[in-house]
């Protein structure tokens, strides 16, 4: 099911799809900036939480990018979360330590399996010149395991405020920062994929929390402690952008302040 509207150069069309895996609908809305003959030659960026982009009216804000002439034209699609939005998100690797993220894979598969086909039909783009993902929160997580798992399918990944601390052990059952955090523990036993790169995002308000005292967030804490494990693997600086966002809370208004920054190093002319 379609339905339409359109702004000055960002058409947005809002679709729903029906999941076999997840047994739900899922709606997601994307955003085409103006006409794009040659759907083969679009970059795409699959966003979770799409629902969020709604609330900082994304047309707006791509267009305004779009407009400075400063990116390259870019398919955006926004996947609006579902109720068992804490069980579909996470890591496909395991559940975290409540079981959250149980259904992660089925999320995997929806996208590859559901998503992905519908737009090749519905767009009829047989294949996308490059595909990343981003997502905030679980769903920054969600975004940043789902590529790290099919680095062969993306070209980029963008974690706003992601949920890093995920983890297999609670701090009162022996929790240890080295062997406990999800991503992290993945990332460590994966290999080098010399073509992604990685846009992390954390507010200096992210949080208050500081399990290990040091006087630094742990948001801040995670984030910088996976770019350590993204550069043991071989990744540098010029595959690794880490924005921390003085004042930034976990919100969606900071998240859109960190938006453009991330729509120009991913895509710039």
């Amino acid at each position: 099911m379609i339905d339409g509207k359109t702004a000055l150069q960002v058409a947005v069309e809002q679709h729903t799809v029906f999941s076999d895996y997840l047994e739900r609908e899922v709606r997601f809305d994307v955003y085409l900036p103006g006409k794009m003959d040659k759907p083969e030659q679009w970059s795409l960026l699959l966003i979770n939480d799409g629902q969020d982009l709604v609330k900082i009216a994304f047309e707006q804000l791509l267009e305004e990018v779009l407009v400075s002439q400063e990116m390259e034209p870019l398919v955006c699609v926004g996947i609006h979360c579902g109720p068992e939005r804490i069980m579909e998100y996470g890591t496909a690797y395991a559940a975290d330590y409540k079981g959250r993220g149980a259904y992660a894979g089925l999320y995997t598969k929806f996208i590859f399996e559901e998503l992905l086909p519908y737009l090749r039909k519905v767009y009829q783009a047989p294949s996308f010149r490059d595909k990343s993902f981003a997502g905030f929160s679980l769903g920054a997580l969600s975004a940043l395991d789902i590529v790290w798992n099919h680095a062969n399918e993306f070209s980029r990944v963008g974690v706003f405020s992601g949920s890093l601390w995920w983890r297999r052990k609670g701090y009162e059952e022996g929790y240890d920062d080295e062997k406990d955090r999800l991503m992290h523990l993945q990332v460590r036993k994966g290999d080098f994929y010399p073509w992604l790169q990685f846009f992390i995002e954390c507010g200096t308000d992210d949080e208050t929390e500081d399990r290990n005292k040091n006087g630094v967030i742990d948001s801040i804490d995670d984030a910088l402690d996976l770019i350590v494990e993204l550069k043991a693997k071989g990744y540098t600086d010029q595959h690794i952008h880490y924005m921390e966002l003085k004042e930034g809370t976990h919100d969606v208004e900071s998240w859109a302040k960190a938006w453009p920054g991330f729509l120009k190093w991913g895509w710039a002319k």
